[in-house]
């Protein structure tokens, strides 16, 4: 346990963001799912429009430092490949 008045503080900041990083994580998840499950339907419009909406989510979550840039762009690369092999 925290002795000191600023490790207390120090851990109830990080508890309050822990939750708001796994709600953030957790949308981006459930984002990436509905793609997933358009893609899988063999729908390409609406797997399409489904990574329109991702898209915004997940680039939001690799500014938030939920995700890693890199990994927010490859999550979206291969989505996209995914979609567009659909489509072909």
């Amino acid at each position: 346990m925290p002795n000191t008045k600023t490790a207390k503080k120090a851990m109830r900041q990080s508890a309050r963001r822990t939750e708001i990083n796994k709600a953030r994580k957790s949308r981006i998840r459930t984002f990436i799912r509905k793609v997933e499950k358009a893609i899988a339907s063999g729908d390409a419009e609406a797997a399409s429009q489904a990574l329109r909406a991702a898209q915004p989510e997940i680039m939001r979550g690799a500014r938030r430092n939920i995700l890693h840039k890199n990994t927010a762009a490859r999550k979206i690369s291969r989505l996209s490949k995914r979609i567009k092999a659909l489509s072909a």
